[in-house]
């Protein structure tokens, strides 16, 4: 299993081996987290080394560092000017939900044009101790000549100003203070009153600037109106002109009619249109007049005027009281009466007369027609004329309203300029502000830079993070195996056990005859393992080989053949290691006889074995040292050793030389039924074993499994439960005898 598919912390892990399989040690392998913690356990000494270095490394800079002061300032932008008069501005507002206004104004804060304004205004330029104090270096003469008395020429002045503006840009700070209209601003220095005289320059120089701009924009547009304003004064002198002139020529008088409307305009009306009204609504009288007489002149309209003639009712009135008169005398005397005759006479005088002015009346009725008729006639005459003249001039005036129309049109546009160049002029000598000192600079009186505490945490804070880095860099190219999960990743072999390293000064002999020791106990596992590596148990031959010498691979041949001597199975173990022998010293018994022996001919095996004092346990010593290990080993007689050896124990444990540089290793797994490989932890390196397995495997032996040996579970801090905490006791009954 790939160490990419270990659980992480937390987590489940990965499944048990089941019956008949060796352990695999990815199921061993702890979680990927508590990988990395041990890693840095293990290093630990290490990252607190890096830790305390850079620690010291921060605190020397920080009293070794400058100390800087810095002051602030809080300013208001608004979105909206207070309003001196009611007139609009030049440049529009920005709306509530425009952002690129603020955004403009804090850019506007770090102008390169503001910076110099600020120089200006507090004459850093001729202020050498200003450059001196942020460390302006001489670059070709143009900050500090030879004689910083002499006049400064103009090339050296703009350097100055550049510098000076640099310097400042680089120590102030804009903070907008977020969801408000509020803005900080902040300039650091070495002096505190120099900060403070910074803050409040740039603040009350941006508030000029921004005056300024405000200024210069209604300072054109008065300009260009200015312009516009003498271009339609001229058109509209032209207009004018030519309406006077045209009405001139063709007789055009126009007269004003009512009030001026809200425009200011006139309504204007002509001579001959006022006279038609007057003169028609004269005809109509007259018509009116002239159907009135034609009505009174009738018989029925003269007998009407007739009886409200007053004359004519004076004499019906006598006529009627003496007609009472002359009928009262009849009653009583005859019509030949002298006063019945008086009466009769007067009554015929009264008739003739009321007769006389009846006809007068119906006369003057006839004539009240005629004249009406003629005074008609007359009206209807001139009122004719006068529309004739109308029409004309009506004709006539086409070109006259043309030219009237341009002529209005210029005066509205040159009153509505007008008007508007008078509002600009008033707003633009107001200078309205929208930016407001809430807190002006204040010299400070602590130092904001450097602080320790910040200072030093930031330290142990990059410490750690190197030493850490460091930790793991070191780790990823350490080319020693320390972690049981990485057999499997190196070689492809499963991983059989691991054993620790004796924390005594005992050899591993002598630890290995308490059977309750760690080692022994690692060993018993071991052991198991291999049960399940073929079908019929623990293999009947098997050799110990590993990368190179002193890995442990003959403790590990000792301690199989010891474990598998207490499960009460006869066992015998062979050191053909010819070139460097080691079994016979756990052993104590001489070298004289052995494998080197048979392999060279002698076929008495019985004299060759040696019997130690270990139950069920004999041991075949490598034997002189031969000239020729290899070939000896390459013969036939290797092959007939182990079968006899198969025939007389139930089990075979070689100890086999190493693997690189010698051929021995290789002969001797081909002749075996399985081969155990051991590998050092903290020892033997990644390629040297890559390249050894590799071996093997091209003769077509694969190892049955690994072993870590020489493993130092609390130094590697991976606990895989080798340290249980307490012993069985050590010399019991059970010890054996090496």
């Amino acid at each position: 299993m790939n160490t990419a598919e270990i659980p992480w912390f937390g987590s489940a892990r990965a499944e048990a081996p089941a019956p008949g399989q060796a352990v695999n040690e990815a199921w061993l392998a702890p979680p990927l987290l508590l990988r990395y913690w041990r890693t840095v356990l293990r290093r630990r000494w290490l990252i607190l080394a890096i830790t305390a270095a850079f620690l010291v490394l921060g605190l020397l800079m920080t009293l070794f560092t400058t100390r800087e002061y810095t002051a602030t300032s809080t300013i208001e932008i608004a979105r909206q000017q207070d309003r001196v008069v009611a007139v609009d501005e030049v440049k529009p507002e920005s709306s509530f939900i425009d952002q690129e206004f603020y955004q403009t104004q804090y850019s506007l804060l770090e102008a390169q044009s503001l910076a110099e304004a600020v120089a200006n205004d507090l004459r850093l330029v001729e202020d050498d101790k200003f450059f001196e104090m942020y460390g302006a270096k001489l670059r070709d003469g143009a900050l500090f000549g030879k004689d910083r008395n002499a006049r400064l020429t103009k090339a050296q002045r703009e350097e100055r100003m550049r510098e000076a503006a640099k310097i400042l840009l680089d120590n102030v700070s804009i903070s907008p203070t977020r969801g408000s209209r509020l803005v900080t601003i902040k300039f650091t220095s070495p002096d505190p009153a120099f900060s403070a005289r910074v803050v409040n320059a740039w603040t009350k120089n941006f508030i000029n600037q921004t005056l300024a701009r405000r200024y210069e924009a209604t300072s054109y547009a008065r300009s260009f109106l200015e312009n516009r304003l003498n271009q339609l004064r001229e058109r509209l002198e032209a207009s004018e002109r030519a309406v006077v002139a045209y009405a001139e020529r063709q007789q055009i008088i126009n007269l004003p009619k009512g009030a001026p409307n809200a425009q200011g305009q006139v309504a204007e009306t002509s001579i001959v249109a006022d006279d038609l009204i007057a003169l028609n609504q004269s005809l109509a009288q007259a018509t009116a007049d002239r159907i009135a007489a034609a009505s009174r002149s009738g018989s029925a309209d003269a007998s009407h005027e007739a009886l409200t003639n007053e004359a004519i009712g004076n004499m019906r009135s006598k006529r009627a009281d003496i007609a009472s008169q002359y009928a009262q005398l009849l009653a009583q005397f005859q019509p030949d009466y002298p006063p019945a005759r008086a009466l009769a006479a007067q009554l015929a005088q009264l008739d003739r007369s009321i007769a006389a002015e009846e006809a007068r009346v119906r006369r003057s009725l006839g004539s009240d027609y005629v004249s009406a008729s003629h005074r008609e006639a007359q009206l209807r005459e001139r009122v004719e004329k006068l529309k004739r003249q109308m029409l004309d001039q009506r004709r006539r005036s086409i070109q006259y309203n043309i030219y009237q129309r341009e002529a209005d049109t210029n005066r509205q546009l040159y009153d509505a300029l007008l008007q508007r160049y008078k509002e600009i002029g008033v707003a633009g000598g107001v200078g309205n502000n929208n930016i407001s000192i809430i807190d002006p600079a204040q010299a400070p009186d602590k130092p904001s830079s450097p602080r320790v505490a910040l200072d030093l945490f930031l330290a142990l804070l990059a410490g750690l993070a190197m030493g850490v880095a460091v930790a793991f860099l070191l780790d990823k190219i350490d080319e020693a195996v320390r972690d049981p999960a990485q057999i499997s990743e190196l070689i492809g072999l499963p991983l059989l056990g691991v054993v620790p390293i004796t924390g005594s000064e005992e050899s591993p002999a002598e630890v290995l005859k308490d059977p309750k020791s760690p080692q022994s106990e690692a060993y018993l596992s071991i052991r198991t393992n291999l049960q399940f590596s073929t079908d019929h148990g623990v293999p009947r031959s098997l050799s110990v080989t590993s990368t190179q010498a002193s890995e442990g691979k003959s403790t590990t041949a000792l301690a199989l053949a010891l474990s598998l001597m207490r499960a009460d199975c006869n066992v015998v173990l062979v050191d053909c290691d010819l070139r460097s022998p080691s079994v016979h010293s756990f052993f104590e018994i001489a070298n004289q006889a052995g494998v080197s022996n048979f392999l060279s001919g002698e076929d008495t095996l019985g004299r060759l074995l040696v019997d130690v004092a270990v139950k069920n346990l004999s041991v075949l010593p490598a034997g002189p040292t031969p000239p020729n290990a290899g070939e000896l080993l390459a013969g036939p007689r290797l092959q007939m050793l182990i079968d006899e050896l198969r025939q007389r124990f139930e089990y075979v444990i070689i100890d086999s030389p190493p693997v690189l540089g010698l051929a021995d290793a290789v002969i001797i797994a081909s002749r075996v039924e399985a081969v155990v490989y051991a590998v050092e932890a903290n020892s033997a390196r990644r390629g040297t074993i890559r390249t050894a397995v590799s071996r093997l495997l091209q003769a077509g032996i694969t190892p049955v499994g690994a072993v870590l040996t020489k493993f130092e579970a609390r130094k590697a801090q991976y606990g895989y439960g080798y340290d249980y905490g307490y012993g069985y006791g050590h010399g019991s009954k059970d010890s054996v005898t090496v």
